[in-house]
C-alpha cells in the first residue's frame, strides 16, 4: 500500500510555547508505515496558506497546522473544497476549532489522531469573501478580538478582563439584519456568527453549534449594564449563554448585516476594517478534517456541575441595592468573577 504523503506546516511564532522539540516529537511519535512527511516553517503572515494551497496542488494527503487559530485558518483556507484533508497540532492560546472537535491539547495524543486517519467532511463560513471555521462578528466582538490580540498576557482569564473594562464602554450599533426567515432590526453590542460553538479557551459563544447542519448560529447580544456583564461573561464559560435575557439566537445559511458605517470584523479572531455592507453563508461539507474517531463534537452542552457558579450570578440582583450604597457594585461582582475563573 502506498504511504500518505503528510505536510506539518509549523508556525514558530504562534502561542505561548516553543516549537523547537516538535520535529522530533514527530519523528518520534507519527506512523511511518502510514505517511511520509515533511516539515515546513512558516516566516511570515499569510505563508502558511501559501504552502497548503501548494500542498493540495501536489496532491498531499494531509496538511497538519501546528499553531494557533491564525495559523489553523491560514492553512484550512487553502484546503477548502479539495481532497486534502487538514489536521490540527494546537499550540495557541486559544485554540477554538481543535476544542470544538475534540482534538487533545497534548501534542502526543494529537499525533495520535492523526496516526488513527479519520478523516470526515464539514461546513465552514464566510464572511465578505474570508474565510472563517469557527466564528466571525462585528461590533463589540470584532472590539475585543481586537483589545484581546493587542494584549500582552493571553489565555482565558484575559480575555474576561477585556470584556469586563472595556464592554461598558463600547457604544453599541444599529443593525438591518437579513436572514433566510426576513428582515429584522437589532441595536446590539455584537452579532456573531458561530460555525463551531466556542471562541476558544472553552467561552462557548452558541452552545449546541454543529458544524454538520449547513447552518450558522447567529448570537445578537443586546445592550447591558454593569450587573449584567459579570453574568454574561460567566456563561461564556458555563455553556449557558443563551438563556442570558440579552441574548438573542437564531439558526440561518444566510446572512446580510447592514450598519451606518464601516467598521471592524473579525474571523476566527483575526480583526480587519470592512464596508457598512456584511454578507455571512455557510458551505456545507467544504473541508475535509482528521478527528478522533472515538469523539463527536463538543456542541457546548451545559456543564451541571458549574451551573453553581453561574447560580451565584443569578442571585446578585438580591444584594443590589447593598452594593450600590457600598459605591464599589462593578467592582465587586468584577474581583468575585475573576477569583472564580482562576479558581475553574
Amino acid at each position: 500500500m502506498d504511504k500518505k504523503k503528510i505536510v506539518f506546516i509549523i508556525n514558530p511564532i504562534s502561542g505561548t510555547h516553543s516549537k523547537d522539540e516538535i520535529p522530533d516529537l514527530i519523528e518520534k511519535r507519527l506512523d511511518h508505515e502510514l505517511y511520509d512527511y515533511e516539515i515546513q516553517l512558516t516566516g511570515y503572515a499569510g505563508h502558511a496558506t501559501e504552502i497548503a494551497r501548494a500542498c493540495a496542488e501536489r496532491g498531499v494527503d494531509v496538511v497538519v497546522a501546528v499553531g494557533g487559530d491564525g495559523t489553523v485558518n491560514e492553512v484550512a483556507r487553502a484546503l477548502t473544497h479539495t481532497e486534502t484533508a487538514l489536521a490540527i497540532m494546537p499550540c495557541g492560546s486559544g485554540n477554538g476549532l481543535a476544542r470544538h472537535l475534540c482534538i487533545p491539547m497534548d501534542l502526543k495524543r494529537a499525533l495520535d489522531i492523526i496516526n488513527a486517519c479519520n478523516i470526515e467532511a464539514f461546513d465552514y463560513g464566510v464572511i465578505n469573501d474570508l474565510p472563517f471555521f469557527c466564528t466571525c462578528g462585528m461590533g463589540f466582538d470584532a472590539f475585543i478580538s481586537l483589545k484581546f490580540a493587542q494584549s500582552g498576557k493571553r489565555g482565558p482569564i484575559t480575555y474576561v478582563e477585556n470584556v469586563l473594562k472595556e464592554g461598558l464602554k463600547y457604544k453599541p450599533e444599529t443593525y438591518e439584519v437579513e436572514a433566510d426567515d426576513g428582515k429584522h432590526r437589532y441595536k446590539a453590542f455584537l452579532i456573531a456568527c458561530a460555525n463551531a460553538s466556542q471562541y476558544g479557551n472553552n467561552a462557548y459563544i452558541a452552545p449546541g453549534a454543529t458544524m454538520k447542519d449547513g447552518e450558522m448560529d447567529v448570537i445578537i447580544m443586546e445592550p447591558f449594564d454593569a450587573f449584567e456583564a459579570p453574568q454574561i461573561a460567566a456563561d461564556l464559560f458555563m455553556k449557558t449563554l443563551p438563556s442570558h435575557s440579552k441574548i438573542k439566537t437564531f439558526r440561518t445559511k444566510h446572512l446580510h448585516i447592514r450598519r451606518k458605517e464601516p467598521g471592524a470584523i473579525h474571523y476566527d479572531g483575526d480583526p480587519i476594517m470592512t464596508n457598512p455592507e456584511i454578507d455571512v453563508h455557510i458551505e456545507p461539507l467544504g473541508i475535509r478534517i482528521l478527528t478522533d474517531p472515538d469523539m463527536v463534537e463538543d456542541t457546548g452542552q451545559p456543564n451541571f456541575l458549574l451551573n453553581a457558579f453561574s447560580d451565584f450570578f443569578n442571585n446578585i440582583n438580591n444584594v443590589r441595592e447593598d452594593i450600590e450604597r457600598q459605591g464599589h457594585r462593578f467592582q465587586v461582582i468584577n474581583k468575585v468573577l475573576l477569583r472564580k475563573l482562576k479558581n475553574l
